[in-house]
């Protein structure tokens, strides 16, 4: 059974209450190395490698070894491959990449996809302190960018939710692509690193990718897609009014060809997105926004039982 507070009802934002009632909740998950346990539509979880690593030496490889851990530089100046060996640190990044970009602001059904990625955020947040892990976040939008280095201690976790309490829709009109912030978080996650990434995932190019394949090499990454059900399917043949509150424009989803594209085009994205994740290791996750994300991530990281 799933214990969790239920949401307020403002459809749009999670205040600062609600975000701190998710502590309860989140005795419930853990974020300690594990093996997936379930598969389901729209869900792939990958193994949790563990806390923070720190290099020790390197030593002749052995069968078995993970080939992401070769020391190229001895191995090209010895002749015979060699492997790096890690030590555990005490505790492990936790690193929470939060996107607030105009497109999350938005839902049809159920609340904003900000109001999801803000209860994610916040509850991997006090999973991660709960578990003795350093907690911290980027928040990004098109046109800023907020770091919070990961630190260990409640004060930490609580200035990361006061951010993202705080954190507002933005004017848009910048880089649509995912670039820019993943280029920023492959900087700043410290090798290691249990780093999430809560998005909708727009603008997910070729470069975006590869910046992600770069993050996953050395880090536990998990990929949480949040859409809103327009984004997967267009409403019943008719004309429809659609707006941003500034901006409308007239939908008509009587062209057969038009729900077509807009159906493929999802598809193809969220097919891209679970192609890479299974590829490199990453744990992806959806939850659309009459969904809540907190019941998928108990589900996906919650602990056992006996």
């Amino acid at each position: 059974m799933i214990e969790h507070q239920e949401p307020t009802t403002d459809p749009t934002r999670a205040s600062l209450e609600e975000l701190l009632q998710l502590a309860r909740t989140a005795r419930q998950l853990s974020l300690a190395p594990q093996v997936a346990r379930a598969r389901q539509a729209g869900q792939y979880l990958s193994r949790l490698r563990g806390r923070g690593m720190e290099f020790d030496e390197s030593r002749p490889y052995q069968p078995g070894d993970d080939v992401r851990n070769m020391d190229w530089r001895v191995t090209a100046r010895i002749g015979k491959p060699f492997s790096k060996l890690y030590r555990e640190e005490r505790e492990r990044p936790v690193l929470l990449s939060v996107d607030a970009r105009a497109s999350m602001f938005f839902a049809t059904r159920g609340r904003f996809k900000w109001a999801l990625a803000q209860r994610a955020a916040a509850l991997l947040a006090w999973a991660a302190f709960q578990g003795g892990d350093r907690v911290g976040g980027e928040i990004f939008s098109e046109s800023s960018h907020r770091e919070l280095r990961p630190r260990r201690g409640k004060k930490a976790l609580l200035q990361f939710m006061r951010a993202l309490v705080e954190t507002g829709p933005s004017p848009g009109g910048g880089e649509p692509s995912l670039r820019q912030p993943l280029r920023r978080l492959q900087r700043t996650a410290h090798p290691g690193s249990l780093v999430v990434l809560v998005s909708d995932f727009r603008g997910f190019d070729e470069a975006a990718e590869q910046q992600l394949v770069r993050i996953a090499r050395h880090n536990d990454l998990v990929l949480m897609h949040l859409y809103d059900s327009l984004e997967r399917e267009l409403p019943p043949p008719g004309r429809y009014r659609v707006g941003d509150g500034q901006r409308s424009l007239a939908l008509d989803t009587s062209r057969r060809a038009l729900l077509q594209r807009h159906r493929q085009h999802f598809l193809d994205r969220v097919l891209r997105l679970e192609t890479l994740a299974r590829k490199h290791g990453m744990t992806w996750l959806q939850c659309a926004t009459d969904e809540d994300p907190v019941e998928v991530l108990v589900r996906a990281f919650g602990r056992r039982r006996g």
